[in-house]
């Protein structure tokens, strides 16, 4: 596995790359459609909490197979700023902290390879203390395939984030995010990939019975490049891999997912997308057309 750094007068390109030489994302992503999304803090809003209908108005219509984006796309920036001044479900607001982040996605794929592409402008430093001092910033996105994971066709990754889970009041600091009745042999788990920005690394994991952040081999890069204030990172990932990953097929959709831990946050104190889905040459909230 191979570790470069580009620096540039326009910033720093930090990349991690492995795998095919022949990867090769979009050479003008200005051709290619990109989809908004808001990305918003949720406070202590666990699966738990979205099921429990005295607490959370949208648990009858979850029930009923409506999704969280169908509710709460176009509000999702006020959800935010309700959790993140402590109004709702947050007993330890963070002063400054931004209540949500416009980040603009794009997906292209050749065939073998999907890229994902993620842009947004970053928001104020809080001038809290750094929860994670290695790495100002961190990307992660999740897929899962089939809905076989339950709720994940409606709740996106939120299937994964419980009560119990480390950061939560009271919780055990080891307790990972996790799957219930997760299975890696049947399917039921989520596909996760990370790039930490301190860190000049990729991660490709995934989440089952517990969060594993190494092992799998479908990865192939994940590049950030830091311009002023705007962000930019890219995903290359092979459309096979190995344990965890999601097998992607031409024609089909997957539920996707994403979450950015901007000002040096870890856990639960990152901002989160709603539950999308991604389609590879299928119509999808992302569509990855083949370039």
């Amino acid at each position: 596995m191979k570790k470069t750094i580009i620096a540039g007068a326009a910033g720093a390109i930090l990349a991690l790359g492995a795998g095919s030489s022949l990867a090769a994302a979009p050479a003008d992503w200005s051709k290619v459609a990109a989809k908004d999304i808001t990305l918003f803090y949720p406070g202590v809003s666990p699966l738990e909490w979205i099921q429990k209908g005295t607490e959370h108005g949208g648990a009858r219509a979850l029930k009923k197979g409506e999704t969280c984006a169908g509710c709460h796309d176009e509000e999702a920036a006020d959800m935010g700023k309700k959790m993140v001044s402590g109004q709702k479900i947050e007993p330890t607001p963070i002063a400054g902290k931004a209540a949500s982040i416009p980040v603009k996605v794009q997906a292209a794929h050749d065939g073998s390879n999907l890229y994902l592409r993620f842009s947004w402008k970053q928001p104020a430093a809080s001038g809290a203390p750094k929860m994670d001092e290695k790495n100002p910033v961190k990307i992660a996105f999740m897929l899962e395939s089939g809905g076989k994971v339950a709720l994940a066709d409606e709740s996106g990754c939120w299937a994964s984030c419980h009560l119990d889970s480390r950061t939560m009041p009271g919780a055990a600091d080891t307790k990972t995010k996790y799957v219930k009745e997760a299975s890696l042999a049947d399917g039921r788990y989520y596909d996760l990939h990370q790039w930490r920005s301190g860190e000049n690394k990729g991660y490709d994991g995934y989440v089952a019975d517990k969060r594993v952040m190494e092992g799998g081999s479908a990865l192939v890069s994940a590049e950030g490049k830091q311009d002023g204030d705007n962000w930019t990172v890219v995903f290359t990932r092979k459309f096979t891999g190995g344990e965890g990953d999601v097998a992607l097929e031409a024609g089909k959709t997957y539920n996707f997912g994403f979450a950015i831990h901007d000002d040096n946050a870890h856990g639960r104190f990152h901002h989160v997308s709603l539950g999308y889905k991604l389609g590879i040459d299928a119509k999808a909230d992302v569509t990855a057309a083949k370039q």
